[in-house]
């Protein structure tokens, strides 16, 4: 079979499509053929060698997947050929084919396409533990969230809506204003050289905003600990921009808010059965066509390179598969 390889860490232009040998099936296994594998800003880190996982070179890069059920192990007995799913794992999405243990292998909410199932799992999964678990998010409490059109962006925003709070979105460029409002934003602020404190502020008669969802990191952190209400949580889900901020002690003791770490892969592995009702919740949303993920592009495996150029380009309404 064809796969994305990367064989040495650095730019996505290290990585090549090359043909592999096909994985042997474990006994609890589901063998799937990939129709669409998500791209997510953590491959691109983890191709660079900056994620917190590290695996060993070579490796094939793709934490997200959908596709048809080829196989199965004799100890599985939830899936069966042609079965529609999805599947998560670190490594091993961008191939024409995939062997997943079958406790990460879920199946497809009915109203999805391919490119949908594959868009859904990280982005939305983040989304569920940052806003429930994390920080307990209720109705008509104020949610902002920061790269608003972004994969988990997006998430964030549809499932705030969803949640009853008040959303406001930050988005970089105006023609992201739109996409952001019909995922549910109240108000969206394009971002420039004056910032967004303030028009917070204005949108939330002074109190700032209850719940921060902040994926992109730097300066954007530093802001947002500017305009957060009292007894706040902001939310520190990535670092897209780039650099990694240091928090201000004495501002968080100041507005006694919390900085609230998230990493819901790792919650999921930590708590399985809390992982699994989180799942069981976001695909009830699913098929009850209360949550839908925004496909920007699909394009083929040889393209990844650039398909990620897309997200570190900032170009991205939503997510960019790949389509073997």
């Amino acid at each position: 079979m064809k796969a994305i390889i990367c064989r040495e860490l650095g730019a996505p232009s290290v990585l090549r499509l090359e043909e592999r040998p096909i994985q042997n099936l474990s006994t609890d296994g589901v063998r799937i053929r990939v129709r669409a594998a998500g791209i997510n800003f953590p491959d691109i880190l983890m191709v660079a060698g900056k994620y917190q996982h590290k695996p060993a070179l070579p490796f094939v890069p793709g934490f997200e997947i959908s596709g048809e059920v080829v196989e199965t192990g004799p100890e599985c007995v939830a899936f069966k050929s042609g079965d529609r799913v999805m599947a998560s794992m670190r490594t091993g999405g961008y191939a024409e084919e995939c062997v997943v243990a079958s406790e990460a292998v879920r199946h497809m909410p009915i109203p999805f396409d391919f490119a949908q199932g594959a868009a859904f799992q990280v982005g939305y999964s983040t989304a569920y533990v940052a806003l429930v678990r994390r920080a307990n998010l209720t109705k008509e409490e104020t949610l902002l969230v920061h790269g608003a059109t972004g994969g988990v962006g997006l998430a964030a925003v549809e499932l705030g809506r969803v949640l009853g709070a008040k959303v406001i979105a930050t988005v970089s460029k105006k023609e992201k204003v739109e996409p952001a409002i019909r995922a549910g934003a109240a108000h969206v602020i394009v971002l420039n050289q004056n910032g967004f404190r303030d028009l917070v502020k204005e949108f939330t008669n002074g109190n700032g905003a209850d719940v921060i969802y902040d994926p992109v990191g730097g300066s954007i952190f530093d802001e947002s600990l500017r305009c957060i209400a009292w007894g706040g949580r902001l939310l520190v889900v990535g670092f897209a921009g780039g650099r990694i901020p240091n928090a201000p002690a004495n501002r968080i003791l100041i507005k006694g808010c919390s900085v609230v770490g998230v990493r819901a892969g790792e919650f999921a592995r930590r708590d399985p059965v809390r992982g699994q009702e989180n799942y069981q919740t976001l695909l009830k949303l699913a098929n009850n066509s209360r949550l839908k993920p925004l496909i920007h592009a699909r394009l083929p495996l040889h393209q990844v390179t650039e398909a990620m150029s897309l997200l570190t380009e900032r170009k991205v309404v939503g997510k960019v598969v790949l389509v073997p």
